[in-house]
């Protein structure tokens, strides 16, 4: 048996993902890797197969997408072209990270097409979501139809039921032995480093390392200092931070959890995934800020007082996971049309 594994390569978490996955698969059948979408600092760990643009999006620097740069650089007849030039014979089935490409190829040729990540269970109605902070129509499309696929394996902060399960922690982070330092460390990708300086210079007595995706070199403004993402530091950063101050994205604030750092988030303005993430931390004990501006640097400031720290133990079920999904598939072929020559394993609880 074979599988197209497929990550959506805007932002870190999926590569993240991707580096626990992929071996955990490797162990049952062969696999392949394609990634779409190139704004990821991660190495998969693994030869990279296929490589297409994609439908990503771009960071803004104003704490949100950019917009008017996604619809410029985007271009659907390239993606139509992308999808329709994706050979699926050899394949099985895809495994999908919230990847448009592949899904569409797999829809195309008939392939079963598994969905494995938070996103493609969002939807789900056991998935916590704030009150005032619906999905609305376009929302909903984009969830539904970007990256569709057959059965939905998701990711929760908490286990919800058979098909949505704790994370995977990336081996990486697994074997950190976090300490508490003396440095903040900071990971907001969609505001630029010139308004990150700014907020952070208000709170002198502080250090702050802002790990940056807007390009230049490592340097000093003040109390902050601004090192490129790509730096190679971040992990060993990561484990001797006193707290994290980033996004809602669901890789970092999982891996803050599991090294028991205390944890602020922003979500990104008008971003439905992230703000069902920080109303979910909320039940941690995690606090969220809207903003950078100043009427909310109180807020930061509490949280720079507070002692409160959360650990949460992820257990390590990446094989596990690969292992169900695989067994699943072998148990429905009839279904998928597909044959499937999966080693013939008891299936482990997950």
């Amino acid at each position: 048996m074979k599988i197209l594994y497929a990550v959506q390569g805007t932002g870190n978490g999926h590569l993240s993902r991707a580096k626990a996955f992929v071996p955990a698969f490797e162990k049952f059948v062969r696999v392949d890797l394609l990634v779409s979408g190139m704004h990821s600092e991660i190495d998969p760990g693994h030869r990279i197969r296929y490589r297409f643009n994609g439908l990503g999006f771009k960071f803004g620097k104003q704490g949100g997408i950019d917009l008017f740069s996604t619809w410029y650089h985007g271009d659907i007849l390239r993606f139509f072209r992308e999808a329709d030039s994706l050979d699926m014979s050899e394949y099985d089935m895809v495994v999908n990270d919230f990847e448009p490409v592949s899904a569409r190829a797999a829809k195309r040729a008939g392939v079963p097409c598994i969905g494995l990540s938070n996103q493609c269970v969002l939807l789900d109605s056991k998935i916590p979501k704030p009150e005032d902070v619906q999905p609305g129509h376009v929302t909903k499309a984009v969830f539904k139809h970007y990256a569709p696929v057959d059965v939905a394996y998701g990711f929760h902060y908490t286990d919800l039921n058979r098909f949505i399960t704790t994370p995977p922690v990336r081996e990486e982070v697994r074997k950190l032995k976090p300490e508490e330092g003396s440095h903040y460390l900071v990971y907001l990708p969609f505001y630029s480093d010139e308004k990150i300086v700014k907020a952070l210079n208000a709170f002198p007595r502080h250090r702050w390392v802002v790990f940056s995706k807007h390009g230049g070199k490592r340097r000093f403004c003040g109390n902050v200092e601004l090192i490129p993402v790509n730096d190679g530091t971040f992990l060993d950063c990561l484990a001797t931070c006193k707290g994290v101050f980033c996004s809602a994205g669901f890789g970092i604030t999982t891996e803050a959890l599991f090294l028991g750092k205390k944890l602020l988030v922003m979500p990104m303005k008008k971003q439905f995934e992230q703000a069902c993430n920080a109303y979910s931390l909320a039940a941690f004990g995690v606090n969220s800020v809207k903003s950078l501006k100043p009427e909310y640097r109180g807020e930061i400031a509490q949280w720079l007082q507070s002692r409160h720290t959360v650990q949460v133990h992820y257990p390590d079920r990446t094989e596990c996971i690969a292992e169900r999904i695989l067994t699943d598939f072998a148990e429905q072929n009839a279904f998928f049309h597909a044959a499937s020559d999966v080693d013939n394993k008891s299936v482990k609880t997950v």
